[in-house]
């Protein structure tokens, strides 16, 4: 961050403020409606089964994907992607951004959904950034099962499942902007008088734009930003 002091808003009264809050409020509710109306545009969407076979490694070794689900009915995973041969600082910066915003996970289990992570990376070396981190989220290994999982896709997805009996079906899947869903700092900072401070947006002259989308906006001092609280803490690099 540059210490200089951006400007500020125009100041006004109250009742001027809340007047153009209000009018504010009905593009909101609006934009709101919108978004139920994808939501449910996705609960309409056909599925395509998926091989429930197709194994990956966690805690316990090689499981089938079946297994991924812990009995639930749903599953949403988050595809990370992971460098072979790095040191953690040059980790996949957004990956380990949006894996740790998601870790309180007794709603989506009241729900009947499973979240989880699939690395690219191996189980033992990711699982140990996983615990470095202290994240909660179940880890597997995917990387020798990406194929038959993604079908050409890339990492850095959010894919949905559905399973009956035992059958699976992949429901839905998101990448790129599509994956800011799960992350609340945005949806945080979108209500702040600075935004996300990130070249694109549209902001006032002079408002700060410090942070560009090529990885930096989820760095600081050169490393992922949701590392410094470990290191802070005195917990040593996992490898």
């Amino acid at each position: 961050m540059t210490d200089h002091t951006p400007p500020l808003p125009q100041v006004t009264d109250r009742q001027s403020w809340q007047a153009q809050l209000d009018e504010l409020a009905i593009r909101e509710k609006a934009h709101t409606r919108e978004g139920d109306k994808l939501a449910a545009a996705r609960r309409r969407l056909p599925m395509v089964e998926v091989d429930p076979s197709i194994p990956v490694v966690g805690e316990k070794g090689a499981v089938p994907l079946l297994d991924v689900f812990e009995g639930r009915r749903m599953l949403t995973v988050y595809y990370a992607m992971w460098h072979d041969d790095r040191s953690p600082k040059d980790q996949c910066e957004g990956c380990t951004f949006f894996t740790a915003e998601v870790q309180e996970l007794s709603y989506l289990h009241s729900r009947d959904v499973t979240y989880a992570i699939f690395s690219q990376g191996p189980y033992e070396q990711s699982r140990a950034y996983h615990d470095f981190l202290d994240w909660d989220v179940p880890w597997y290994s995917a990387r020798d099962s990406a194929e038959p999982l993604l079908v050409g896709r890339g990492f850095g997805a959010r894919v949905s499942y559905v399973r009956h009996d035992d059958r699976v079906f992949e429901t839905y899947w998101t990448t790129g902007r599509g994956v800011e869903r799960a992350a609340p700092s945005y949806a945080i900072l979108d209500e702040t008088v600075y935004g996300r401070q990130e070249t694109w947006e549209d902001s006032p002259e002079g408002w700060p734009k410090e942070f560009g989308v090529t990885g930096d906006q989820f760095r600081v001092e050169g490393r992922p930003t949701a590392q410094w609280v470990q290191l802070t803490a005195g917990k040593r690099e996992p490898f």
